[in-house]
């Protein structure tokens, strides 16, 4: 991996759950993120998987500070920054910038392009003089592919992709290190998002970016990905290289995540072994012991009940090597993935 920019170990963020309307006694917590730990490298794409509710999008607004970490760090340059506050913070938000999920929401409509691109530019005046800002705006504008004469537009006049490109715009402003996407293209069309992921990618090498890339579709990971990170329940249950994650998983959850990709090919379809998982994901409020991922796992046992699984590389792949050798969160990630046939819970569908 490349030189660290981003390092993050035992991040957590839980919500305290309160009754009453004077006294508001605290009587339990959602426990969105749960003790997530990764590093960024110069120039990388980290992608962040996993279903609705594993705690993806409150991590990447614990990166840019829009929420504050109730425990862990968050170093940017071996720097901690979730103990800054002031000028400090300001300096360091101005190298971590955010592309929001939704182009419909996150464009003020009562501004012009403008002004959205522009505004970074008020907030930190040292990066641009005022006579400049206007022509830096339109270089922004056609770095991602829009008319630069288009500044005294509002955001109604454009299309989602295009709305998605303006957000793009706008956190390159101040020239930033590290761009969190969190899910940027799920609103968009398949034929758009294919458009954006590609000027991402081309904006990485021009600009040496270093993406943290939040998404559910997991082709789409694997497309920008160097590095993809699998989340459940608030944790990090899996990390590795695109190739390792995607072509030998090693984890439960991974496992019948990837089973559950579109094959557009009917003869690999066929072949393709199916996990379908029962029930639902626990309620973060109430996480199951030992390993959070046992209700609903095939090759759960009693030692998964009451032992959690460290995010480590099992034993029997570290001496035998390849690419299965990569963190897993799982006591029995060796054991060949298949579901038995008799099983009823979470037979191939």
């Amino acid at each position: 991996m490349a030189e660290p920019i981003l390092e993050v170990s035992g991040l957590v963020k839980h919500y305290p759950l309160t009754r009453g309307i004077v006294l508001r006694k605290q009587i339990g917590a959602v426990k969105a993120v749960d003790g997530v730990d990764f590093t960024l490298g110069r120039g990388e794409t980290l992608g962040i998987v996993g279903e609705s509710g594993c705690g993806k999008s409150t991590v990447a607004r614990m990166l840019v500070h829009l929420e504050r970490p109730t425990a862990g760090a968050i170093r940017y340059k071996g720097e901690d920054i979730t103990r800054l506050s002031g000028k400090a913070l300001k300096a360091v938000r101005r190298n971590i910038q955010m592309v929001f999920q939704d182009p419909y929401t996150s464009l003020n409509p009562r501004m012009t392009v403008g002004d959205i691109v522009g505004e970074p530019y008020e907030i930190h005046p040292e990066v641009a003089p005022k006579g400049d800002r206007r022509r830096r705006v339109q270089d922004l504008l056609d770095v991602v592919g829009l008319n630069p004469e288009y500044v005294n537009r509002y955001p109604h006049q454009f299309s989602g992709g295009q709305r998605q490109r303006i957000g793009i715009a706008r956190g390159l402003a101040l020239n930033p290190e590290v761009i969190v996407a969190d899910e940027p293209v799920s609103a968009l069309d398949v034929s758009v998002q294919a458009q954006v992921i590609n000027l991402m990618d081309r904006l990485q090498t021009e600009f040496d970016l270093a993406f943290v890339f939040i998404a559910h579709d997991l082709s789409i990971v694997r497309h920008i990905s160097d590095r993809v990170g699998v989340m459940y329940l608030g944790r990090i249950v899996e990390t590795g290289t695109d190739t390792q994650i995607y072509d030998h998983p090693t984890h439960p959850y991974t496992q019948a995540l990837l089973s559950a990709v579109p094959v557009p090919d009917p003869a690999a379809r066929e072949h393709r072994e199916r996990i379908i998982l029962t029930g639902d994901v626990p309620s973060p409020t109430n996480i199951p012991s030992g390993c959070r991922f046992r209700t609903r796992c095939w090759k759960a046992r009693e030692r998964c009940a009451v032992e959690v699984p460290l995010l480590a590389v099992p034993e029997a792949f570290r001496e035998a090597g390849g690419p299965a050798a990569h963190p897993s969160a799982c006591h029995f990630a060796e054991e060949k993935q298949v579901v038995p046939p008799e099983e009823p819970r979470n037979g191939p569908g």
